[in-house]
């Protein structure tokens, strides 16, 4: 049975960090978690962005203007690295 909810220690388990952590995450926001009982559940549908698996729209903006500030100060080495 495929469980749609994890609890805050299977999220601890996954992410390497303790319970009391995932707490900390949980108050301040940066991971998404329902009140059930007296427990919080994480969807699992959110688990990539607790992950960090999943890029924001800014995180990506960022990586595409480093790319592009590469690409125009090293261009031509990059071309004579690759032929090597």
């Amino acid at each position: 049975m495929d469980k749609e909810f994890l609890s805050t220690s299977e999220v601890a388990k996954r992410l390497g960090i303790s319970r009391i952590a995932v707490f900390k995450k949980i108050k301040s926001g940066d991971i998404k978690a329902k009140k059930i009982g007296r427990n919080f559940a994480v969807d699992k549908k959110d688990l990539p962005d607790v992950l960090g698996t999943a890029l924001r729209k800014s995180q990506k903006q960022e990586i595409e203007k480093a790319v592009q500030k590469t690409v125009e100060e090293y261009g031509e080495t990059l071309k004579l690295l690759g032929k090597e």
